[in-house]
């Protein structure tokens, strides 16, 4: 007999908590991105983070552990070999990705795909490398403008990236290319997790802005996860953000696209104040995009804050029989070195009203606890060739 009838999962983009014992393999030594964001700025206001023991996970030097805290809490390990939004989320939902995804970080695509691009879009390519996707457009906007070549870039994730001036190149024609950019990326050697459209508007530098059209076409998943499982059920999968874009649509019975992390808090809100039956999956990318790739621990700490008001608006809506998870998908450490992702253990916390009992629990040594539990709440199975163990007993 199912437990909860809804149950959030908030995906606080990039907040890990400390090293695994692995992440010197991934050239990732002391990193701990709640730790050092907390020792490089002055104030760190987290009252709702802290009453459900965010500050039990990593010591925290504004903010004291909580002695009695509201929800149940641990570190969750990644089992899967990487370090990235794609295989962090596809893990949470019962997928192991033994194989990372390509990354072109220090080079740029290979000359063999960007010649295949150009013949197939008509169009010239610039860029081509590693760059921060503001600081690209400060530097090859007006050119692009000026020609129509198109601007392709990557960065420390597994993607490929085609910025695109929604007057002068236009939305449709950025979505074109952007899936040719897809389906050449679908070879093995060339496999990135990702293919995002990055459309933006300004004619000179110092005016240029992204909109809120960006669109990801991600791979599908190599197998039915619990998502599928809940969506075949006949329950409730609603996606905030962009967990739509994560799974390619699989699994997802209505989605919501944000403009920022608060906007995904407000529109979560929002939903709770609705009845549904089943899961509200969130992602909030603004830790990671606008903070952590761009080494901002200060402006990461504000976004931790504004999510805090926000989380303490959801707390009081949530009702007896909802369920609330709030974890991440990997680390950022903005004191680190380079803009990549770092390897580290994420959050669990969770929280219901109805909880008799509360206090840490032991780690565990995948993500995919979350999908488990999630999918035997509601007495659906988890599809075949999943890993993961519920926690659902233990919260009792």
């Amino acid at each position: 007999m199912q437990k909860y009838n809804r149950i959030f999962v908030i995906v606080m983009d990039s907040l890990g908590v400390g090293a695994m014992k692995d992440s010197g393999d991934f050239g990732d030594v002391g990193v701990n991105t709640l730790g050092h964001i907390s020792e490089s700025v002055d104030t760190f206001e987290i009252p709702n983070l802290k009453r459900l023991g965010m500050a039990n996970l990593c010591p925290l030097k504004q903010v004291e552990p909580e002695t009695e805290p509201l929800a149940y809490y641990t570190r969750l390990n990644e089992k899967s070999r990487g370090k990235d939004t794609m295989t962090g989320h596809w893990e949470m939902m019962g997928l192991e990705v033994t194989t990372p995804f390509k990354t072109f970080t220090e080079t740029g695509f290979p000359p063999e795909l960007i010649k295949e691009l150009e013949e197939r879009t008509g169009r010239t390519v610039i860029g081509n490398k590693s760059a921060s996707g503001t600081e690209i457009l400060e530097e090859l906007a007006e050119e692009e403008i000026a020609t129509g070549h198109m601007i392709v870039y990557t960065s420390a994730d597994s993607v490929l990236q085609i910025c695109g001036n929604e007057e002068t190149f236009g939305l449709d024609e950025l979505y074109r290319c952007c899936e040719i950019a897809r389906d050449i990326t679908m070879k093995d050697e060339w496999k990135v997790g990702r293919v995002i459209a990055r459309p933006y508007l300004g004619r000179k530098k110092g005016e240029f802005k992204r909109t809120s059209n960006r669109h990801d076409y991600a791979l599908k998943p190599y197998g039915r996860t619990a998502l599928d499982a809940l969506k075949e059920a006949g329950l409730d999968v609603i996606s905030v953000g962009k967990i739509k874009d994560i799974f390619d649509g699989e699994g997802i019975t209505k989605a919501l696209k944000s403009k920022s992390s608060v906007h995904g808090m407000e529109q979560t809100i929002e939903l709770a104040k609705e009845a549904f039956h089943g899961l509200c999956f969130v992602n909030l990318v603004d830790f990671d995009a606008l903070w952590g790739h761009r080494r901002d621990p200060e402006g990461y700490a504000r976004e931790i804050e504004k999510f805090d008001k926000n989380l303490g608006v959801l707390l009081e809506l949530l009702k007896q029989d909802d369920l609330l998870i709030l974890t991440a998908d990997h680390g950022n450490d903005p004191t680190y070195t380079g803009t990549d992702h770092t390897r580290e253990q994420v959050p669990f916390l969770a929280y219901s009203p109805s909880m008799k009992g509360k206090g840490e629990l032991p780690e565990k040594d995948t993500f995919a606890v979350i999908g488990a539990t999630v999918a035997e709440n509601f007495g659906v199975s988890m599809p075949e060739n999943t890993i993961g163990a519920s926690l659902l007993k233990e919260l009792k």
